[in-house]
């Protein structure tokens, strides 16, 4: 495992704000000048190396499992967390969550989401610094980081109402949805910084004379084609370009697997609501057509006792006529 010193230094750190207590094994020492030394010196490589796994072979083999049970710990070795579905032992299904495993996932989105933040304003610094390069290297750092964390969120949500009905006390419970809502606008607000890079350029683009020096012709061409003015037909059933929208954009392919699915199953279920209403729409119409026609019906034998009392009224005056 190839990591820096410093990062060992950020997750003794971590492992002593989230446990309360310092690793049983100190971190070796980092000596002065070691920057220029480290290169050079194979005997003061070897020394922190042999420190380094100490450290935290001490943290695997302790009796009290509080570090190495950290999600700062594990994700330090590279151990999935965060999803309950892939811990050895773990329950099968991701929203199935313990009271305390609900909170370790809760702190595990919180770092992740901070460490999101910390992109962005890496890719601000670098911005203004004018190293494009590195600042779009940021923001995909902070788009990839937030992939995923949307849905983690939602089966934060629903694990959290399996708790609920697992006895879960009533303030506690508003005490979680209130954490569950607050990442959710955290996450939202962040795909949209995120997004504002894309928006600046496409401003930059609209700027006088800078569309013309950052666009080739070859580029020009790519986008507005060889012909001045091509007619644009639409064709009824033609596929169209997937286009990406603020719902997606912070999702991974799991995430939008799971969105397609539930769009698709809310679909199917305005669907079905719709063959019920027209189900319905189809018997009154039956039921009004067969009401019209026992109407007809009856104004036409109306009709036709109109038709015989006038016949007898007929035969009757004429028979008062001859007797006047």
């Amino acid at each position: 495992m190839w990591r820096r010193y410093s990062e060992f230094d950020d997750l003794d750190t971590e492992l002593t704000k989230a446990t309360g207590s310092p690793p049983p094994c100190p971190l070796p020492p980092k000596h002065r000048l070691s920057v220029f030394r480290s290169h050079s010196d194979p005997a003061l490589l070897e020394e922190r190396k042999t420190g380094l796994e100490a450290y935290l072979r001490a943290i695997v083999s302790a009796k009290d499992d509080q570090w190495r049970e950290t999600f700062a710990f594990k994700e330090f070795l590279g151990v999935p967390v965060g999803r309950q579905a892939g811990v050895v032992g773990g329950p099968p299904n991701p929203t199935q969550f313990t009271s305390a495993s609900w909170l370790d996932e809760y702190r595990d989105i919180q770092t992740r989401l901070r460490d999101v933040r910390a992109d962005i304003n890496k890719r601000e610094a670098l911005s203004d610094q004018g190293d494009i390069n590195a600042s779009h290297k940021s923001n995909v750092a902070a788009k990839q980081k937030l992939a995923g964390v949307l849905s983690r969120i939602g089966n934060l949500g629903k694990g959290l109402q399996e708790l609920a009905m697992g006895g879960l006390s009533e303030g506690e419970l508003q005490r979680r949805t209130d954490m569950v809502a607050r990442l959710q606008d955290d996450c939202e607000k962040l795909g949209k910084m995120v997004t504002i890079s894309r928006q600046a350029a496409r401003q930059t683009d609209s700027i006088p004379g800078v569309a013309a020096a950052a666009a080739p012709n070859s580029d020009r061409e790519a986008l507005l084609g060889r012909n001045t003015f091509t007619r644009v037909t639409r064709v009824f059933g033609a596929p169209s370009q997937p286009q990406e929208t603020e719902e997606t954009r912070p999702l991974d392919d799991h995430g939008l697997l799971q969105l397609q699915q539930t769009q698709m199953q809310q679909q199917d279920d305005q669907l079905a609501q719709l063959t019920t209403i027209l189900r319905r729409q189809r018997h009154l119409g039956e039921a009004i057509s067969s009401e019209i026609s026992s109407q007809i019906e009856m104004l036409d034998d109306l009709s036709n006792e109109v038709d015989r009392v006038g016949g007898k009224l007929s035969v009757a005056n004429k028979q008062l006529n001859r007797l006047g």
